[in-house]
């Protein structure tokens, strides 16, 4: 953890990582090395609780593009993309709850919903992942 970002976490088959403050340059680090961290122990499904984020930059968006890939299966996506050619695939293993107006219009444009789901509230995101 850094002083601008705040990552605490939520036990249970889908972890949850709750994020308060900034990600950018200063913190993905800190972001990507508690993702990795869940995944080395054996965690396959993970949401990312944005209520408290205050800002994403581009450095942001990298590093949630690399825990997509981390928790998202390759061989998923390529059979997706094979058998619906075009069609957008999105991660039943990563998911992100309750994004701010500014961050989720920021995921929104620069394509990140297309294939990363987002749910208005935690609650929603974890009754999306199967029993």
């Amino acid at each position: 953890m850094t002083d601008s970002l705040t990552i605490t976490k939520s036990e249970g088959r889908v972890k949850v990582l709750h994020l308060a403050g900034r990600l950018d340059g200063q913190t993905q680090d800190a972001l990507l090395q508690a993702a990795e961290a869940e995944h080395n122990c054996g965690a396959r499904f993970m949401v990312l609780d944005l209520k408290d984020l205050q800002m994403i930059t581009s450095a942001g968006l990298r590093t949630l593009h690399l825990i997509y890939q981390m928790f998202t299966p390759k061989a998923e996506i390529d059979a997706w993309e094979q058998a619906r050619h075009g069609e957008p695939y999105k991660s039943a293993y990563f998911k992100l709850a309750a994004a701010p107006a500014n961050i989720h219009y920021v995921l929104n444009i620069a394509g990140f919903l297309n294939s990363i789901p987002a749910f208005p509230d935690l609650d929603a995101a974890l009754k999306s992942f199967p029993a």
